[in-house]
Order: C-alpha cells, then structure tokens, then sequence
C-alpha cells in the first residue's frame, strides 16, 4: 500500500504580526480542507501522513517514510514561497503532486507571468510596474481606467473595491497603498469592462479541460466594471455559474486560450486560469494558478457536480495524474 504525504500551510497555525495586512493568511488552507484531502486519497486505498509545511518538511526530509507528496502548500514569505516545498522535495528525490518549483515561482510573480504569456502571444491586459508613486511619470499610454494589485500575492488578496482607479489621483492613492501595506511593487493594469471567468484543469499531455466557471457578482455574470475581490470570498455576493451561460464560440475562445496559458508556464496536474472577457468578446488572461484552493466550496469541487463526480474522485484524479506521469501506476 503506497503513502501519500500532504504538505500544506493552515490558517490557524498562522502568527498575526503587528504590520501584516488582515488577508495575510488568505492562501492558506483550512484544517478540515487538509482533513478532506486526505480522506479522499484514503478511500482509494492509500495510507496519508500528515507533513505540514516547508519547516515540518525541512526538519523531516531524511525520514518521510511516504512515496508521493501531496503538495498544497504556500510557503512561508517572498515572492519563490510558493517554491519552497517542490524545490526541497525535488532535491531528495521525492516525487510530489503538482507543478514544480520553476513553474510555481514564476506564475506568482504576476509581472514574470504576464512576460511569458506575451512572449507565447497570450492575450492579456496591458500593464506596468511601480515600485514608489513618488517615481510615476505617467501612464506608458495606457487608458483609465486600471486595477491596481500587489506584483506576487495569490488568493485576491490586496484587491477590494479600490483596486479600479480612474484617475492620476486614485491610482497614485492605490500604489502607495499596495506598496506600504504588501511590501512589494504594484501592478497596474487597463481595467477589462465585461464578464470574468475560470477555467479549471486536471492531467497533462494533454490536460483535462473542466466545465468553464462563470463569475457572479450581486447576481449578475456581466459585471461590467465590478471584479473578484478578497471581500468577495466571505460574502453571499459572489456565485459561481457553471456551466457558464455563453455559447459555442465564446466557449471555444476561453478554452483555447486557458490551454495555451496552462501549457505555456508547464503546469502539472491541475490548475486553475483566470480570464476576462471585454465587451466585444475578446478573453484577456489576468493570471494562472498552479496551486488553486481545493476546499469543498471552490471552483474544481463546483465543477465536481457538474461533471457528476464526488469530491473524492477529483481529488483521487489529481493524484492519479502525478502518478502516472512518475509511473508509479
């Protein structure tokens, strides 16, 4: 019988410190998320041993005793923290489930991603950086209005209803913000006016494409100017519609352009891929994420009903991609 070691960070272990922002613990994952995971990957027959995170697996990496890790871990801090875990366990040698170091680093800094995706010629908004708004001299051209975000966070977090600016003063008010609070550069983007969507993904060579997720705010799925936000999560504002409500064309669209999104950064196993669409139809990729949130309330268990399948058999399908592709199966 093969164990699967599960390496995760968790809410409630996390050290509030005086200067961090109040989404700081936003990516990590619940205990009964964790606890869930491993149920799903006991009832297909394996034995789990709980790991916990990048220090648990440090301090342990000469005895793990397991044949696969079952990584959802975010790391501790900076900008690589996402890469701590698969970069320690790539160099003992044990295989993990999920996208590696490289791909992992790169999709959670928003700026080196948006560069990879240009480079592949993968639509999506126009942008540029600030480090100080004391150093912004203009706009690079680009139209008001624009979303501002932190460079490397994931979960929404840094964005709320000021995020969308739509002038010198705003955008100024929202970088000094984003740099003060994150410690970090500020993205700012041309706002996309339209609908948002996410498309999810299991498997490689090629990957599984799941039933496209529409995003529904204060009822509505053409949202026009409102987005996602951190705030969105613990409301009753946001649904999720799947599958989502639009026909044949834009369906292909969103699709085509999530697989090459996936494919571009080498994403492993699953993934997630956020787009917007403007309002003549054209998708804009605003990120990928390789490490999505798999709680019961989220997208790929939303995607899980549509599909007819249980949280365990998603679960077990994610798994079964990373062992097929170390032929472990």
């Amino acid at each position: 019988m093969k164990t699967v070691g599960l390496t995760y960070d968790l809410k409630t272990e996390y050290e509030f410190r005086a200067d961090d922002p109040p989404d700081a613990n936003a990516e990590f994952d619940h205990p009964d998320t964790v606890g869930c995971i491993a149920k799903a990957i006991e009832s297909h027959g394996f034995k789990t041993k709980k790991i916990g995170n990048v220090s648990n697996l440090l301090e342990g990496l000469d005895k793990l005793g397991v044949d696969i890790v079952f990584n959802i871990s975010e790391g501790i801090s900076g900008r690589n923290r996402e890469s701590q875990v698969p970069l320690l366990l790539e160099m003992a040698g044990v295989p993990f489930v999920g996208s590696d170091a490289l791909s992992l680093g790169l999709t959670l800094d928003k700026i080196i991603a948006k560069k990879v995706f240009i480079a592949d010629k993968i639509p999506t908004p126009r942008f540029f950086e600030v480090k100080d708004s004391s150093s912004l001299n203009g706009t690079d051209h680009m139209k008001f209005p624009f979303i501002v975000k932190p460079r490397f966070e994931g979960s929404s977090k840094g964005l709320s209803d000021s995020s969308r600016v739509e002038n010198m003063e705003e955008l100024k008010k929202q970088i000094d913000y984003i740099t003060g609070t994150y410690k970090q550069p500020a993205l700012v983007e041309e706002f996309i006016r339209g609908e948002e969507f996410t498309v999810a993904f299991i498997g490689n060579n090629p990957p599984e494409v799941l039933p496209i997720v529409q995003i529904k705010i204060d009822g509505k799925c053409n949202l026009k100017d409102k987005f996602y936000t951190f705030g969105h999560i613990t409301s009753n504002r946001l649904e999720y519609v799947c599958p989502a409500r639009i026909n044949h064309d834009l369906r292909q669209k969103i699709t085509d352009v999530a697989i090459k999104t996936y494919e571009a950064v080498e994403c492993l196993d699953f993934g997630r891929v956020d787009i917007r669409v403007d309002e003549e139809g054209h998708p804009y990729v605003l990120e990928i994420n390789p490490l999505p949130s798999l709680s019961q309330e989220d997208v790929f268990m939303v995607t899980a009903k549509v599909m007819g399948k249980t949280y365990d058999e998603m679960i077990f399908k994610i798994l079964e991609s990373a062992l097929k592709r170390y032929n472990l199966i």
